[in-house]
Order: C-alpha cells, then structure tokens, then sequence
C-alpha cells in the first residue's frame, strides 16, 4: 500500500504541539512538586524521557502500521511472556512487582508498553472478521486474550493499570458493531461479577474503594490522600498559588506529587484557570486523535486511532476524576504530565501509531 504526501509536512504538527504544551506543564509542575526533596532531580530527567519519547514517536510513525498489525499477534506472545516474566524476576517497590530492570538504571514497566499492543490485537482481531456484526462468540474470543495480560497485572498488583484495557476492547466492540442483546448479557454478567470480584481484592485495594465512599473513616490513613488531594484542589481558588508556593504540595501534605496526585499539585498552584486550559489542550489531542481516525483509509487505521484514544480519555478521566474525589485512589498516571519514563514511552509510541495511520490516508 503505497502512501503519497507522507513526509514532514503531512505530519500532525498540532498534535505535536499541543503534546509539548502538555508535556512542558507536567516539567514545569514536576520542577515545583519536587523542589527542595530527595526527587529534586526529576524534572530534568522527564526531559530526557520526553526527548527520546519524541524520537520513538517519530519512528513509529515511519513504519506502516499495516505491518505492525499483522505482527499482533507474536507480539501478543512476547507481551505475555514479558509479563509472566516481571512476576518472576521482577523488580519490587512499593509493596508491587511491576519493573524489569534495565542497564544504566532504567527499569521498565512492561505492563505499559502492551497497551500498545493491545490496541494492535484489537485492530487484527476485528479486521480479520468476516461479518458486519459481531457476534458474542467473537466477543468472548477477544474478551478472552484481553483479560490474560489484565490477569498477570492484577496479579502484580496494578489493578489501576489492568483496568485500562478495558475501554481498548469497549471501543473497537462499539465500532464494530454487537447486536443489543449481547450488549445487554454481558451487562447482566457484569453485574454479577462485580461483587465476587471485590472480595478477590487486596486488602488496601478495598481499603482505598471504602475510602473513596467515606474518606473521613480514617484521615490519617486511608482515607488521607484524598483528603489532602481535595484540599490541594480546592485551596488553589481561581489564579492559584504559584510555582513551588502551594502549602499542601511544599509542606509535603500532599503524596507523590510528581506521580499519580500532578494534577492535584497543579490545581494547587496555577488554580481553576490552569485547570481549564491543561483540560483544553488535553481535548484537543483527544479531538486530534479522532480526527485521523475519521480520516484514515481503511478501518484497520480507525481501530486504531480511537484505541488510543478511548485509552488516553480513560486515563484522564480517571486520573481527574480520582484527586477531586469522584474516583477511587489508583495507580492510573496522567498521560504526559506524571513522571515516569515507561508511560511516558509508551504514550508516545501510541501517538506515533496515530501519525503512522495519518501519513497513509491516501492511498493510491
């Protein structure tokens, strides 16, 4: 398949500009989180991922996601075995084994790499289909390979991270198209086993859902981020506090606020206007994401397109969602704005997937 206009010009620079926003704001904020602690240095090193993160987009955009797609499948392979192995040799931290590590100190989490592929297996799966509707055998088939990597992340544990796959398979079921029923039945099941799956939580996961119902249970424990979170959000009124001047973020009130609770930190100090425009510019890369897949050639490229892009709104929403207290506590970052080199990565390799889709919109 032969593309034409695929060079530099056709590239989606507003999506690259608006990524800079983003990503200049989550250093700026980094810088401020971390100033004066044990984490000082992390700004400049999340230039560093966000430089090379620039560098595997590019790369990515260059290869023709028709090759990638019909590589889902080993590549699914390589995933789960990937996965199997953190389990087994894994690096711990923070009570979870989610890290390979690497040489020269870079430790991996491969967990948010098969996001990537994952985005990939949906798209082969559904293009492979034969006919105009899904049925629920189909379904359970793609159901079925999705909940195996979700399985070995719970298992690590990083429920948060484990839940994200799941907008990848609802949005490709959704354009696919699944008879009402079905829709219906798999909402019964849900339903169902919800409850049986909450008394197969960890301790603290259920800890953090009762937490989340009535965080004031326990302030000086569960319930303490989210405390602090709220009072972050809250005390930034309008205009907010300042760099490196918000008290909940620089009296260290506030936990890891260069991670899961940036947006927390940021609200604190840029307050409700720097909340609305980093919501603004998060729309519009969502809006830039749906654009090319709208625009793509065939539908191999629109799965894949609005996989990333169900998967970055998730990510946002429930991140947003989770430090003003309309969400439970998860591990879930916010795309390019929380430190931390492997989503970072894999953030921008999705991106570059994007611009690979946007590169061959026109086909001879």
């Amino acid at each position: 398949m032969a593309a034409r206009n695929s060079g530099v010009r056709d590239f989606d620079w507003a999506m690259v500009i608006v990524t800079i926003v983003i990503c200049s704001l989550g250093v700026l904020q980094i810088f401020s989180a971390t100033h004066d602690t044990i984490w000082q240095g992390s700004w400049w090193k999340q230039i560093l991922y966000i430089s090379s993160g620039f560098v595997l987009m590019w790369a990515a955009s260059r290869v023709d996601y028709h090759s990638l797609i019909s590589r889902a499948y080993p590549a699914y392979l390589v995933s789960v075995v990937l996965l199997l192995a953190v389990l087994l040799v894994g690096k711990r931290a923070f009570g979870s084994t989610r890290w390979i590590a690497l040489p020269a100190g870079i430790h991996l989490q491969v967990s948010e790499f098969a996001k990537f592929v994952v985005v990939l297996l949906v798209a082969r799966f559904l293009i492979d289909r034969r006919a105009d509707v899904l049925e629920m055998r189909d379904f359970l088939k793609l159901a079925g390979l999705i909940v195996v990597p979700m399985a070995l992340i719970a298992k690590e544990p990083d429920l948060g991270t484990a839940l994200t796959y799941i907008p990848i398979l609802a949005i490709g079921v959704l354009l696919a198209g699944m008879r009402w029923k079905y829709w219906v039945a798999v909402g019964i099941v849900a339903l169902v086993v919800l409850p049986l799956a909450y008394t197969r939580l960890q301790p603290y996961q259920r800890a953090r859902i009762a937490s989340f119902l009535d965080p004031e249970r326990d302030p000086q424990g569960t319930g303490y981020q989210l405390i602090q979170s709220q009072i972050a959000v809250g005390s930034g009124g309008t205009w907010g506090k300042g760099i490196t001047k918000g008290s909940q973020t620089q009296l260290r009130f506030l936990p890891v606020p260069h991670t899961d609770f940036i947006f927390s930190s940021f609200a604190e100090e840029h307050g409700f206007i720097g909340v609305v425009a980093v919501l603004a510019f998060y729309f519009i890369l969502l809006m830039q994401v749906v654009q090319n897949g709208q625009t793509s050639a065939d539908r191999a490229g629109m799965y894949i397109c609005m996989g990333v892009a169900a998967l970055l709104l998730f990510h946002i929403l429930v991140n947003v969602g989770m430090v003003i207290g309309r969400m439970p506590v998860t591990g879930i970052p916010l795309p390019l704005m929380s430190y931390g080199g492997s989503s970072v990565w894999s953030t921008f390799l999705m991106l570059g997937l994007v611009n690979s889709v946007r590169l061959r919109r026109f086909v001879n």
